[in-house]
């Protein structure tokens, strides 16, 4: 991998655990930097932590691509070596509680005197300052406060939360890029500077037209179900052996639609004359639409839509996902090989460069794996790496 990728000039120094942050260093790994995670001494760690067994999917998927070295930070001589990483590094990125960085000495008010250039990249649950900066956040809290449970799920049957934990995705996507503008500024600039996010705030930016219709119109959004929010018809609809979704909005693909589902007298019904009338009587008319779709089964009407130009698709179990033979040809899951966890496959990028797509080639490192590597490079001789083992320094 060493050489590799678009970042490969950059290094990254990956102080986080549990998603989000993991989330955001595994994006510059996979496209060449070199990520280099910091991890307590096993002997040190307190139980298992979340994201379950090391070789197990959750950890396996979040930390490809990067190398591992223990550190306890808590001892002085730990923290004399994470600075002479940063003095050489490019980007740190941490999601610890906002005051836990302070005690450690490992802020970014520290570490840019160490090095100026530094790009410093801080996840928090709610925000480094306000009410709520001392709390701790959790992905589906997020969920909750900024919004999405009370839009999600079926009306009637109370809030629901959505079945990934979006909010820590979403902040370790924002953070990693707001650490590419940030970079991008510093080519300019020659200074580093803090980048801040929050599952609150990537919560509430992922909400998109939803928290639009209330900070623009005035409405407060509420359950859909499998229905689109406004426009309609798009949802979920029967067919004689299963399920399917069909996209039906607009006045054009509507009438493709019905001519598609040889139900031209819904075009003559003025309760669907247009989509502000399909969007009220939105009940009446996927019964209708019901009707008709329960003719075929689902790859009948899948196909019968598609040479209708009306967007549509099957409702996939996760084994028929990667089945599938578009997703196959997108190769968005990665092969990884390991002599204990044997050939799996992991899941990529989902997006391409011409040329310098992402690399995904090193499996998940071992728990400080590259410790003596490290330490080596930054100028340690072997009696002063053991001395810091014997010590439980790394």
């Amino acid at each position: 991998m060493t050489g590799k990728g678009a970042l490969s000039r950059f290094k990254v120094i990956d102080l986080t655990r549990v998603r989000a942050g993991p989330t955001c260093a595994r994006h510059l790994a996979d496209w060449g930097a070199d990520v280099i995670k910091v991890e307590t001494p096993e002997s040190l760690e307190e139980g298992e932590g979340m994201g379950g067994p090391r070789l197990g999917p959750d950890f396996w998927n979040l930390h490809r691509n990067k190398r591992s070295i223990t550190l306890n930070l808590k001892e002085p001589d730990a923290v004399a070596i994470f600075k002479k990483l940063v003095a050489t590094a490019d980007v740190v990125v941490e999601n610890y509680r906002p005051d836990v960085k302070h005690r450690l000495g490992v802020d970014y008010q520290t570490l840019r005197k160490v090095n100026p250039r530094l790009v410093y990249a801080s996840i928090s649950g709610f925000g480094q300052d306000g009410p709520y900066a001392p709390l701790p956040g959790f992905d589906q809290v997020a969920q909750g406060m900024g919004g999405l449970m009370s839009i999600t799920g079926v009306p009637g049957e109370g809030p629901m939360r959505v079945g990934i934990p979006v909010a820590d995705l979403s902040a370790g996507n924002y953070a990693a890029m707001g650490i590419m503008v940030a970079l991008l500024e510093r080519e300019v600039s020659g200074e580093g500077q803090w980048v801040q996010t929050s599952l609150l705030q990537a919560q509430i930016a992922m909400l998109d037209f939803q928290a639009a219709r209330w900070t623009v119109a005035g409405e407060v959004p509420g359950q859909a179900g499998n229905d689109h929010p406004t426009s309609i018809p798009t949802g979920v609809f029967p067919t004689s052996d299963g399920d399917i979704n069909i996209a039906a909005a607009g006045d054009v693909i509507w009438r493709r639609c019905c001519e598609a589902l040889d139900a031209k007298a819904l075009l003559d019904n003025p309760d669907y004359a247009s989509g502000a009338n399909r969007s009220k009587n939105r009940k009446a008319l996927n019964a209708e639409l019901a009707v008709h779709t329960r003719r075929f089964t689902s790859a009948a009407l899948i196909e019968r839509l598609n040479k209708a130009s009306v967007p549509c698709g099957p409702i996939y179990k996760m084994d028929e996902v990667f089945s599938d033979v578009q997703v196959r040809h997108v190769g968005i899951a990665s092969p990884m090989q390991h002599p204990v966890r044997g050939d799996v496959a992991v899941i990529g990028q989902a997006m391409t460069l011409s040329r310098t797509p992402s690399v995904v080639d090193r499996p998940t490192p071992g728990r400080g794996e590259h410790t003596d590597a490290i330490l080596r490079e930054l100028g340690y001789t072997d009696a002063q790496v053991s001395d810091f083992r014997k010590r439980v320094v790394v």
